[in-house]
């Protein structure tokens, strides 16, 4: 097939560019402390938050969660549309890492700051806030996903750029999800410990912007060739583009798994473990931990088994973990955090080799179309990632509520029927345990492999 001299050079899958200088590699990766946070924070508390704060009914409450992230799904496409077209002395997607991230930190904190402490005004309130929100976010997300087509033009450079960006989203999620509990804790519980943590969240995410945006200055990014004239024709072009379908079909359903895990985390800690105070803390820690340790070894496996089959195996361990984690009643609390952890190393498996394998896709239309339009291809992908985000707490919110979970306004979890325990335990466990496990299933057709790149070349 015949593609432009630029489209040809700018998309060679061969390792022929040299190495990206650590500089570049930990700057992009900051970036995951605004995306880690806000990932994070909002599925882990946002729902206790509203059930055990404001008194919000579960139901309703899975639905103001749903709701504004699955607005990312119209506003992404734009977002990545919008950076495409952009033009600036920082080139086309760095702007947005300075801008969209500093907004996204001062529209978080408006979050929790509800100047009502429950009703039905506090919950629209909330919901209004985190629409905004969202819509910060997809403009500092899109174009930051978008960047690593753009930085390299190796097939394995992009496997180690995504290494270091996982690493320190493992952090992000550490600090955020293990921290932002604590912080509630030490600012009174309730409304005004929420506001302590708000702050908190914004102060990650206003250095992993700020670190972005310095640490890629002068980063060798190719030039934004020309896209597809409108939008509809754009996201044909995403339609047509079979390995990136698939892809995105397994990413967004993995997504929706691990959210539900991510929501659960205070209910089972409460519910199950019988430890609201420390329990989310150690079962963040255990998540996270072991993954920073364990990412040499998913990065030998990437090379040896190739990231298709690497994702395939670090998504087993996730789902088979998450489901032995059923018998957790029944099992003292140093085993489930061990199986935990477990879940946790195979989280960061499936995170890297996913993000890595996006790329991919984002060259191969390159060569087959001879336009570089990464923002088109990471807008689709960004809001397939959040509404997977959100469609977990609402899946979850909703096991709740057909389990007749008992909210509460006093910032204290109410008393729970034995079916609403149970409720917590399925949906932390057997619910994210299929979602992670069936997705990998539309992967059997995906065969973009550098042999094919070389091919298509």
């Amino acid at each position: 097939m015949n593609v432009s001299p630029a489209a040809s050079a700018a998309t060679n899958p061969a390792p022929a560019s040299p190495g990206l200088p650590r500089r570049v590699h930990a700057g992009y990766a900051l970036g995951s402390l605004a995306t880690g946070a806000f990932g994070t924070v909002p599925g882990l508390l946002l729902l206790p938050y509203l059930t055990d704060t404001l008194g919000v009914a579960a139901g309703v409450a899975a639905l103001l969660v749903l709701g504004p992230k699955a607005w990312d799904v119209l506003v992404n496409p734009v977002a990545g549309r919008i950076s495409d077209r952009t033009r600036s002395r920082w080139g086309a997607r760095r702007p947005y890492l300075l801008f969209g991230g500093l907004a996204l930190a001062l529209l978080f904190v408006a979050i929790f700051a509800a100047p009502w402490r429950a009703g039905p005004a506090a919950a629209a309130y909330v919901a209004v806030a985190f629409l905004a929100t969202a819509t910060a976010y997809a403009f500092f997300q899109v174009p930051y996903v978008a960047m690593p087509a753009e930085l390299t033009d190796d097939y394995q450079e992009r496997t180690r750029l995504m290494t270091w960006r996982i690493a320190l989203l493992a952090l992000a999620i550490l600090a955020s999800g293990a921290l932002a509990p604590v912080v509630v804790t030490a600012g009174g519980g309730g409304v005004v410990g929420h506001r302590w943590m708000g702050l908190f969240v914004a102060a990650l995410i206003v250095v992993g912007a700020l670190g972005a945006f310095a640490g890629t200055r002068g980063a060798p990014a190719a030039r934004v060739e020309r896209s597809e004239p409108t939008l509809r024709a754009q996201l044909a072009v995403a339609a047509r583009n079979r390995p990136f379908r698939l892809l995105l079909l397994c990413f967004v359903v993995q997504s929706a798994g691990v959210a539900t895990v991510l929501a659960g985390v205070d209910y089972f800690a409460e519910q199950v473990l019988r430890s609201p105070g420390s329990g989310p803390t150690l079962l963040f820690a255990c998540f996270v931990g072991p993954a920073l340790l364990v990412m040499p070894f998913w990065r030998r496996a990437g090379a040896r088994l190739g990231k298709l089959r690497a994702l395939v195996w670090a998504s087993s361990i996730l789902a088979v973990g998450t489901l032995a984690l059923v018998a957790a009643p029944v099992l003292p609390p140093v085993a489930v955090y061990a199986m935990v952890a477990a879940v946790g190393a195979g989280y960061a498996g499936q995170q890297v080799f996913a993000l890595a394998m996006l790329p991919d896709c984002i060259a191969y239309d390159t060569m087959v179309t001879g336009r570089r339009q990464a923002g088109v291809f990471t807008g689709l992908w960004t809001a397939g990632e959040t509404f997977g985000l959100a469609l977990g707490p609402g899946l979850y919110g909703l096991v709740l509520q057909l389990s007749g979970y008992v909210s509460s306004a006093t910032g204290v979890a109410a008393a729970q029927p034995a079916s609403a325990r149970l409720g917590v335990l399925l949906g932390f466990t057997v619910l994210p345990a299929l979602l992670v496990g069936l997705a990998v299933l539309p992967l059997r057709g995906y065969d973009l492999t550098p042999e094919r790149l070389a091919a298509v070349r």
